[in-house]
């Protein structure tokens, strides 16, 4: 799934301008609320900073160096290999919106070619290249608008997955919530229900928990919880390690309410920088964690706040690319969850298949 992940070359001779280029175009990346990191091939070697005499010396004598300061950190690493891999780009990918490589015009990845004064197009041994930018036009408009277009293209190659979250005895109800009838005597569930929706709009639809499933739902697959970690959080966090390179659309098994809409418009949130869609009702402060979609760009904050012991799923709110959004009063009860039978709608139409 390389080809899904946001790797994006700038590339051309010496003297082209390729740093030029990227001094300008990073900011207006940054303004628009990207991660952004520049990955750089440099055939001179690495100098050590002004005043870093310590570090260097450490590396000389044999380690890698992590310098850490206020607001940064620096590395320095001995290579084994000649060039950097795809898979160390897709591990860097995971922490970023755009990964922009200057060089590496041999790497088979998105690209544009910086043209020399007086030449006139790329070699073709490097291509093939998404544009080749004239010495002498606009080319930071040019490479933006092309950025933009391609960020677009990769979160729609990115596949959406759904997570229904089952488990629990939930005695206020008597059984099982996933296990609640959407109508008497008709067979189906709210998990068949909820999973019903979820694959009209999901490539993949997991259930997670260890709850009971149903014999003719045996064929989606069932992830268990980690056993270090609990409640909501613990299912995001088993399908997120299960396939860490699908987003994921989270649902409670108690919605019975939830609409193919609902699912819809939270998808139509989505955008290159938002790692996290947090729906919020327009009378409540509070996000609502349990029908929401996750980038898998989410897992390395949540592996770090469930090992510092946050569990709630809700404080996912507080990460900067996370997006809280209104929900439209037209969709407010899809988002409604129950806890007693009181609440429970009498009925609930089954949505047709996928």
């Amino acid at each position: 799934m390389i080809e899904s992940l946001p790797i994006f070359g700038v590339c051309g001779y010496s003297g082209s301008g390729k740093t030029t280029l990227l001094e300008q175009v990073v900011p207006e990346l940054l303004r628009r609320g990207l991660r952004v990191a520049v990955v750089k091939h440099d055939v001179h070697g690495i100098a050590p900073a002004v005043g870093d005499k310590d570090s260097d010396r450490l590396f000389h004598a044999g380690a890698d160096v992590l310098v850490n300061a206020p607001g940064e950190s620096l590395g320095r690493y001995r290579r084994r290999e000649e060039s950097v891999s795809e898979h160390e780009l897709a591990q860097l990918a995971e922490h970023y919106d755009l990964v922009l490589l200057e060089g590496f015009k041999q790497l088979a990845f998105r690209k544009v070619w910086l043209l020399r004064n007086g030449e006139s197009a790329p070699p073709d041994e490097n291509g093939p290249f998404d544009a080749a930018l004239p010495w002498d036009a606009q080319r930071a408009e040019m490479l933006e608008s092309i950025l933009t277009h391609f960020l677009e293209e990769v979160l729609n190659r990115t596949p959406v997955f759904g997570c229904v979250l089952i488990g629990g005895g939930s005695t206020r109800m008597g059984r099982p919530k996933h296990l609640l009838p959407c109508a008497e005597h008709s067979g189906q569930t709210w998990l068949h229900r909820t999973a019903g929706v979820l694959r009209q709009t999901c490539e993949q639809v997991v259930l997670a928990g260890g709850g009971v499933v149903p014999e003719d739902l045996s064929s989606l697959p069932k992830i268990a919880d980690p056993p270090d970690v609990a409640g909501p959080m613990a299912g995001l966090l088993s399908a997120m390690r299960w396939a860490p390179r699908a987003s994921w659309l989270l649902a409670a098994c108690d919605l019975p309410r939830l609409s193919q809409q609902a699912v819809r418009w939270i998808l139509t949130q989505r955008g290159p920088g938002v790692w996290a869609v947090l729906p919020r009702l327009a009378d409540s402060p509070h996000v609502e964690p349990l029908l929401a979609w996750y980038d898998f760009r989410c897992l390395a904050p949540l592996e770090s706040m469930a090992a510092s012991g946050r569990r709630r799923l809700r404080e996912i709110a507080d990460h900067p690319q996370a997006r809280m959004v209104t929900i439209p009063a037209a969709l407010g009860d899809a988002f409604s969850d129950v806890d007693t039978p009181q609440a429970a709608p009498p009925s609930a139409t089954r949505p047709r298949s996928k």
